[in-house]
């Protein structure tokens, strides 16, 4: 696997006065393309709830180079850019395209996993483990080892 990918579809409520998509819009974009490839990976809501345990974001950085509008065509592409020995901690890049060509934002996450229950970081159960260990990586990808 290359890239996690997912399509979205720019809805009227995505919009601001300015007709063009929110900002705010572009961080749910990506969520929504990680969360989904979890889910689809069997690390669902449930799982984690299970488990006790969940992502949490550190940053959440994005730079903005084109407006998306309604009915523009959207695609989120993910990779891992940077993980720890033990995937307690890992960053991903995200590109939203506009089209097939035209890279409408760039999104840089950091995220740990949270034990729900002590409220504390945590190394996360086997099966997290496994699903970032498969997760496509970045051409500069980084094994973070401190």
């Amino acid at each position: 696997m290359e890239s996690i990918i997912s399509k979205v579809e720019i809805r009227w409520a995505d919009l601001d006065p300015n007709f063009h998509v929110l900002h705010s819009r572009y961080y749910d974009f990506c969520a929504f393309c990680r969360m989904g490839f979890l889910v689809s990976n069997g690390l669902t809501p449930a799982v984690m709830q299970q488990n006790h345990f969940g992502p949490i974001l550190f940053r959440e950085e994005c730079s903005f180079r084109r407006e998306l509008k309604f009915g523009d065509e959207v695609t989120i592409n993910a990779r891992v850019s940077k993980m720890t020995l033990n995937s307690a901690r890992f960053s991903m890049k995200h590109e939203i395209w506009k089209g097939s060509d035209v890279i409408a934002a760039t999104v840089h996450v950091d995220i740990a996993w949270m034990d729900t229950l002590t409220r504390k970081l945590t190394v996360p159960p086997q099966i997290a483990l496994d699903i970032l260990e498969r997760a496509p990586r970045t051409d500069d990808f980084q094994l973070i080892t401190r």
